[in-house]
């Protein structure tokens, strides 16, 4: 995808650390809740324990849910100074509950916004350090092996060629996923969201548990596309991985951000992290293939290879979803409640209802005028796609105050009005996807 990153300037980085490594900096232990994997931590620990070797930099990996469980659990006595993350719309909710700091970071040069949206939470709660962008990463030999067209837009993941070689993640187990749904949902609408989102799940290989599981099994060939944050997908091409990575035209682009939480033990060593992520040596460290993220400092693109994606001067990767986290925030448990009741729990089921809706529509192509089995094949279609509560419904005090208990299995005990809505959404669903393989199998029956 790109020549050799550019090598960071050397003073820049040097006269960075010899002024914060003065007597009067910080010192002590650092402990860092983040959803990001150890590839993009550990640069950016350890070059901030070389600009700082007062402090000793403690990362501990959560999912985004665990993560924001795990500030709610340990508010009373906390032990955490930062929380980062890509999701906004989990900032978000930790704001509300109050488990941020307020903090301005020291450093300039950063626009207000991209694209409508606010880089930085103009109340001052969290910060955003880099741009991510949701799209559909492919394994360019898996695809010629099985002869398939690269993917461009998300209804492509919905053709008949593409069944059993995708694969997402479950949004209520990574916050990035969870983003791509919502995504979906307010580029789309609600209904025909919905709709999208069940028809490319219908050819879903697997629901992985953890968001890497995704390019990991697209870089390795085990299955050929995956629905994955930009910065899987570009690493994965800059590491030599024989991969593909376009964002379809419904995608947005929103801040990963980074917040000092409420009583950080180590305040001083926290507001230091978060201004060396905004520095420029912090945001050029972003640029390195491992990492490949979207630096919110445009400067920074300077230093990047001719090729490198800058949202700030390509449209195209622009936000063309006006993302609103307050109403990602508001129906968050909800939409990932639905998801796996309707999707993950219920693949299987899905994955039948759809194979038989592609045969029939196969036999279809031969015989174009039976008006009987045409309208039995969009019966079913629709009962796929069909929700079982509408969005305002989603954003309703009744539905919203239920979900009090983030499932991480389909065994773990829950509330009973939750489990009530989760068994009537799964019933709805079931029933929805067995009438919609009768409606196939019938129409194929009728164009024998």
């Amino acid at each position: 995808m790109r020549n050799a990153i550019k090598a960071l300037p050397l003073l820049a980085a040097a006269v960075f650390a010899s002024a914060s490594a003065l007597a009067q900096g910080p010192s002590g232990k650092l402990v860092i809740t983040t959803s990001f994997p150890n590839d993009m931590t550990t640069p950016f620990q350890q070059a901030f324990q070389r600009a700082f070797p007062k402090v000793q930099v403690e990362i501990q990996n959560r999912n985004t849910n665990a993560g924001v469980s795990y500030l709610r659990e340990t508010a009373s006595n906390n032990v955490t100074d930062i929380f980062w993350s890509s999701a906004p719309d989990a900032f978000e909710v930790l704001k509300a509950e109050g488990l941020l700091e307020q903090y301005v970071p020291k450093v300039e040069g950063i626009p207000a916004e991209i694209g409508g949206y606010p880089i930085h939470d103009p109340d001052g709660y969290y910060v955003g350090f880099a741009l991510s962008g949701y799209g559909i990463m492919w394994n360019k030999r898996y695809l010629q092996a099985h002869k398939l067209p690269e993917p461009k837009e998300w209804s492509d993941l919905a053709r008949p060629e593409y069944f059993d070689h995708v694969a997402m993640a479950a949004p209520s187990r990574s916050g990035t996923t969870h983003l791509t749904v919502e995504t979906i949902l307010q580029g789309e609408g609600w209904e025909q969201g919905w709709r999208t989102l069940k028809e490319l799940a219908g050819n879903f290989r697997m629901v992985t548990e953890r968001s890497f599981g995704v390019p990991d099994g697209v870089n390795t060939g085990d299955f050929g596309i995956g629905i994955v944050i930009d910065f899987f997908g570009l690493s994965s091409q800059a590491s030599g991985f024989p991969v593909g990575f376009v964002y379809p035209s419904v995608t947005t682009l929103v801040p990963a951000n980074i917040g000092i939480v409420k009583n950080a033990p180590n305040r001083a060593a926290a507001e230091a992290f978060v201004d060396f992520l905004l520095s420029p040596v912090g945001q050029e460290l972003l640029l390195e293939p491992a990492i490949s993220r979207l630096p919110v400092n445009p400067a920074t693109y300077t230093q990047a290879p001719p090729d490198y994606p800058n949202p700030f001067r390509d449209q195209s990767i622009s936000a063309a979803v006006q993302f609103d986290s307050q109403l990602s925030q508001r129906r968050f448990a909800v939409v990932d409640a639905l998801f796996d009741q309707t999707v993950t729990f219920l693949l299987d089921d899905l994955k039948a209802a759809t194979k038989a809706i592609h045969e029939a529509e196969a036999r279809l192509q031969k015989k174009p005028d039976n008006a009987q089995a045409r309208a039995l094949i969009a019966e079913a279609r629709d009962l796929i796609a069909a929700v079982p509560i509408t969005a305002e419904e989603a954003l309703s005090p009744e539905v919203v105050g239920a979900f009090t208990v983030r499932r991480r299995s389909q065994q773990d005990v829950v509330p009973q009005r939750q489990a009530a809505l989760e068994q009537q959404w799964s019933s709805f669903a079931r029933d929805n996807y067995r009438k919609a393989r009768e409606r196939a199998n019938e129409a194929a029956r009728l164009l024998r």
